[in-house]
């Protein structure tokens, strides 16, 4: 069987890598090429030219295909753990490595091996919902219910961490650590209910969980209401302007490391109507580094600039000498929303009944190059209140942080009082 090449290795710059095939071009034996691309083909097709024959293997012995099948299920497990989170799929597996394991001494031993690091990772992923589960009952329970103005802020986020870089480096540590536990799988869980090759058959009749993918999407709309609750909370205009003034710091400061996910929250967060209606606190900002920041994720022309940072933020990883520069920490759910439409503005098929192979080449580059970026380990000294607070932290509901604004600065129109005195009524028990 020919070497499998290692997953982030089979891409280059063109999409494919060309030295996977033989030159080849046109049609052979029902596979289409072009360029030595392979492009589409039957489904039968694709499958025969994975079936073993008198070229790949000698003869049919066990202990000479054992050391393929042993790299195969060696690079399947690790890149693809969460498959078998599925029972019939780990149980599938064990009864395949027995099969080997039989064989040889050697064997036996590196199977065994292969086992306990996926059983390790599955249990380390499983002990690391359970925390997320807790973080969010948690944080669910606290959630703030305003009873009354507070006149004095005892806690707020620049009280636990004064610096905004060292901000901006502890949320880079949550960032990675969210990022290293989504699983592959997830990108076609999310997207893909049935087989994708198939209209009519059901890929699995239990679908897999997306949960460390949502934990992540759900983490940055944390952020976001986090940021707004923090400005919304001062009763005092400069003090305000003071807490604007430092996220934008640290927004600056997540650009600089490659941060793009904490950046593009800390700005959803400050554009938030509750939070730009504050025209007076406003005023007192100097917003000129804002300005350049909402320059750089301007969604205009499809975050051009954004995409333009992004790619450059890749090449400095690639060329890095340091861990710092290797991060690269993509706006998630515009990666998300360019898988999906990847996925769903391109036919599975061709016209002529061939499955489009240039297409899943495309998305496998695009979740392979995520792959690689979420393996990147934090530099940053890791500090655990301030941690604590990012995680815990009670944040306003919207409705609480529209009363908060308008606490803070009366309503201008009709419209914004009419709204004050429901809020009122509705969450302080005021009329």
């Amino acid at each position: 069987m020919p070497q499998t090449p290692p997953f982030a290795a089979m891409f280059d710059s063109s999409g494919y890598n060309r030295n996977l095939y033989q030159s080849k071009e046109g049609n052979c034996g029902g596979l289409y090429y072009h360029d030595n691309n392979l492009l589409s083909g039957s489904l039968e097709a694709l499958i025969q030219h994975l079936v073993p024959n008198v070229d790949y293997y000698p003869d049919n012995q066990i202990q000479k295909i054992a050391p393929k099948i042993l790299q195969l299920l060696t690079e399947w497990t690790e890149t693809f753990p969460y498959d078998f989170r599925d029972e019939r799929m780990m149980r599938n597996l064990k009864e395949l490595a027995q099969r080997i394991a039989s064989g040889d001494e050697m064997y036996r031993k590196n199977v065994q091996q292969l086992l306990q690091n996926l059983i390790r990772k599955l249990a380390t992923v499983s002990q690391y919902e359970e925390v997320l589960a807790k973080i969010n009952a948690t944080s669910t329970d606290r959630l703030m219910v305003i009873k009354t103005k507070p006149q004095s802020i005892e806690r707020d986020i620049i009280t636990v961490c004064n610096d905004p870089y060292v901000l901006a480096q502890q949320l880079t540590h949550i960032e990675l650590e969210r990022l290293n536990y989504i699983g592959p799988e997830e990108f076609v869980q999310a997207f893909v209910q049935k087989d994708p090759l198939d209209n009519d058959k059901s890929c699995y009749g239990d679908r897999k969980k997306t949960r460390n993918l949502e934990a992540y999407v759900e983490w940055f709309n944390r952020l976001s209401y986090l940021v707004a609750t923090e400005i919304c909370m001062p009763v005092k205009k400069k003090h305000r302007a003071r807490v604007i003034e430092y996220f934008i710091d640290v927004a600056r400061e997540c650009f600089n490391i490659g941060n793009f996910n904490s950046l593009m929250a800390i700005i959803s967060g400050m554009n938030m109507s509750p939070v730009s209606r504050l025209k007076k606190t406003w005023a007192k900002v100097k917003t000129a580094k804002f300005d350049i920041l909402e320059h750089q994720m301007d969604p205009s022309s499809n975050f051009y600039n954004y995409r333009t940072a992004l790619r450059g933020a890749a090449q400095r990883s690639l060329t890095a000498h340091s861990s710092r520069e290797k991060i690269v920490i993509p706006f998630f759910s515009l990666l998300i929303k360019d898988i999906y439409f990847l996925n769903e503005g391109c036919a599975n098929r061709l016209p002529n009944g061939h499955i489009n192979f240039e297409k899943f080449w495309e998305l496998a580059k695009q979740v392979s190059e995520f792959m690689t970026w979420k393996q990147v380990e934090c530099p940053f000294e890791r500090d655990r209140k301030i941690l604590q607070y990012l995680l815990t932290v009670p944040v306003f509901s919207d409705d609480a942080l529209y009363l908060a604004s308008y606490e803070s600065e009366s309503p201008e129109n009709h419209i914004e009082k009419d709204r004050w005195k429901t809020l009122r009524s509705s969450l302080l028990g005021r009329v």
